[in-house]
């Protein structure tokens, strides 16, 4: 498949399904705006990999750093044609924790993972409406229909609102050739997820799962290449699940 001509923007692409997402987009040719917060070392190494990528660092609990990020994108790019929102926080916070504990968890999940795609989303509508449409790509979680385990309740909250806000792109957004897609991933085997397997171990996360073997970045990519392609428009709005049957809907 080939995106050539195509530039997209990736949150959160130094490292794990971002990362993956964004190696599979150059692959096609696309320009990929590689966004990254503390892995400068990885997203300087896909740069220098990859000619038609360029990093931009920001902190997207910051939400003036969040306006400069998409506004540096695209004056590097002079347009912006999708916006993969994949950056986000998976931090657990227990009821017996302290209130001021909980609260400040519960806010920096919100910022990164719903408050800065949100900021984003805002933007990218005013962009797509300016230049006649555009394309979103939510990475989401099974969690948003399934719930979290107790310790996960800003998470889970933050992927429901991501959901809901990119179904409502998609149905009043549409008249503007503008479209949305959800990627719901389960149990990834990223970096992010190491802890868990080492906690709980692979056994255990593989006995909910239909298939066995953990999912990987690498078979969530390619999906994201066919919606920035245009060919998946007609599902703009769907949800797309890759959590290896341990949920189906």
């Amino acid at each position: 498949m080939n995106l050539e001509g195509e530039n997209i923007l990736v949150t959160g692409a130094s490292r794990g399904i971002g990362k993956s997402i964004a190696i599979h987009l150059l692959k096609a040719n696309a320009q990929v705006g590689i966004h990254y917060n503390k892995g400068a070392a990885e997203a300087t190494a896909l740069k220098a990999k990859y000619p038609l990528s360029e990093t931009f660092q920001a902190d997207l609990s910051q939400m003036d750093q969040v306006q400069i990020l998409f506004e540096n994108a695209k004056d590097q790019f002079g347009s912006i044609n999708t916006i993969v929102l994949n950056a986000g926080v998976f931090v657990p916070h227990l009821i017996e924790d302290s209130t001021g504990q909980w609260l400040d968890i519960w806010r920096q999940t919100i910022a990164i993972n719903l408050e800065a795609a949100g900021l984003l989303t805002k933007m990218g509508i005013e962009h797509f409406k300016s230049q006649g449409g555009g394309r979103f790509i939510y990475i989401g979680s099974r969690a948003a229909f399934r719930g979290e385990t107790e310790e996960y309740l800003a998470y889970a909250a933050s992927k429901g609102g991501l959901t809901s806000l990119a179904r409502t792109v998609a149905r009043s957004f549409g008249r503007y050739n503008i479209k949305s897609f959800v990627i719901a991933p389960g149990f990834t085997r990223t970096e992010m997820a190491e802890e868990a397997i080492h906690k709980y171990g692979e056994e255990k996360i593989l006995g909910e799962m239909a298939l066995k073997e953990l999912t990987t970045p690498e078979d969530i990519a390619p999906i994201a290449v066919l919606m920035s392609s245009g060919k998946m428009d007609h599902a703009t709005g769907s949800t797309i699940d890759f959590n290896a049957g341990s949920y189906i809907r």
